[in-house]
């Protein structure tokens, strides 16, 4: 292993983003300043001048230190990615012996050094519809370009490597799976005192709860959850909880809540704050997944871990957090299958023992992902990359 190696980390997510990659950007940086401090890190970052971070974003060691671009995330890529501009990431961070880019997208980078790339879904090539259309057209060329530049890739999930590999060609031997983990304050939440403040946070009242987390966009598939719910309306006195930032293409959801006449029983909590998640997961009665495609899925493990019982989806990824070895944790159905989410909710809310069976499972399914694991594991990969750079070549070129 080369000892004292500095690793170019990219957190501009950790800083940009609440959710989603910006979480796991978060989690993951955290976890490896904490399990390996045989490296230096440099953390490189491009984010608006104006936006304030998210709260407690970077860790802070003395083997830490934090390079900001001057310019913010918007005229950085288009100087790298529209203009082609080879200007390299170490304009930026000095000397680095690495460099890591969590978030889809490689910047130039001078040197023959490793340069690690992860990917976390192909969502984009499968549910392009699901998107803004400039979106996707940014996706389909500079990902493409950045996973065939990358030395090395990593994938959320054994679905993403299979992706990959098919859309792509991307060689078995270019891709390591690293699964997420799941912060230890998503833990069962008793104190009546902190589940009503969080109810009252977010105007949820005394009714009980379904819930689902995530962006609101098409690909989390809130449509078809919104029709599957409204015959439960009529039988239990249930909210549907939708927690999630406004995303994009939010107008059809909209509508399909208007139509159905739910917006009583239908409500849109925005964005909560991290610190209010356990709680918002312990207090619900049943939390549901119903989402098309995911590299991933970490509101699933949080909930889980939160002793939610968990309805999801068994599309793409999600079946690898919610079953290990035969044994499932979650009730799983097609996301297609509308007449089988009313079921399934139906079945569910109706048989308090069904959800304690599974409100049971998921913490110990919860407890085979940790962030310390996932740290270890690139760590080690880290030290591959740096001892052997006979790999894929590596290239400045955008």
């Amino acid at each position: 292993m080369k000892r004292g190696a500095t690793i170019g980390f990219d957190v501009t997510a950790a800083l940009t983003q609440g959710g989603g990659i910006g979480r796991y950007t978060r989690e993951l940086i955290h976890a490896l300043v904490s399990a390996a401090p045989q490296y230096r890190y440099t953390l490189f970052s491009a984010r608006p001048p104006a936006a304030p971070p998210v709260p407690d974003s970077l860790p802070a060691a003395a083997h830490v230190a934090h390079r900001p671009a001057p310019v913010d995330e918007r005229w950085l890529y288009r100087l790298w990615y529209r203009a082609n501009l080879p200007l390299p990431v170490q304009f930026f961070t000095g000397p680095i012996d690495l460099f890591h880019s969590p978030d889809f997208v490689l910047p130039p980078v001078r040197g023959d050094i490793p340069t690690l790339l992860t990917v976390h879904d192909l969502s984009f090539i499968h549910y392009p519809e699901t998107f803004p259309a400039r979106l996707v057209v940014y996706l389909n060329r500079v990902v493409p370009r950045s996973v065939a530049r990358a030395g090395h890739i990593l994938a959320d999930s054994q679905a993403t490597r299979r992706d990959l590999e098919a859309v792509w060609g991307v060689s078995p031997g270019k891709v390591t799976v690293l699964y997420s983990g799941v912060n230890p304050r998503f833990r069962p939440v008793r104190d009546l005192a902190a589940l009503a403040a969080v109810r009252a946070r977010y105007g949820l009242g005394n009714r009980p709860y379904v819930l689902t987390v995530g962006t609101v966009q098409p690909r989390k598939n809130y449509e078809m959850l919104v029709r599957a719910f409204a015959p439960l309306a009529e039988r239990h006195p249930h909210t549907l909880v939708i927690a999630g930032g406004r995303g994009w293409l939010v107008e059809g959801l909209l509508a399909e809540i208007a139509r159905l006449g739910l917006g009583d029983r239908v409500q849109l909590a925005g964005f909560v704050d991290d610190a209010d998640l356990p709680a918002l997961y312990s207090a619900a009665d049943l939390f549901v997944f119903p989402s098309l495609y995911e590299g991933f899925g970490l509101p699933l493990l949080e909930a889980m871990a939160c002793g939610a019982p968990v309805v999801t989806s068994d599309a793409s990824s999600l079946p690898e957090v919610v079953r290990t070895d035969g044994a499932a944790a979650a009730l799983a159905l097609s996301p297609h299958d509308e007449a089988g989410w009313t079921a399934a909710m139906d079945r569910l809310l109706s048989d308090e023992v069904a959800r304690r069976a599974l409100a049971a499972a998921g913490p110990v399914q919860a407890a085979r992902f940790s962030w310390e694991r996932a740290a270890g594991e690139l760590a080690d990969l880290y030290a591959t990359l740096l001892a052997d750079l006979r790999g894929l070549p590596q290239t400045s070129e955008v």
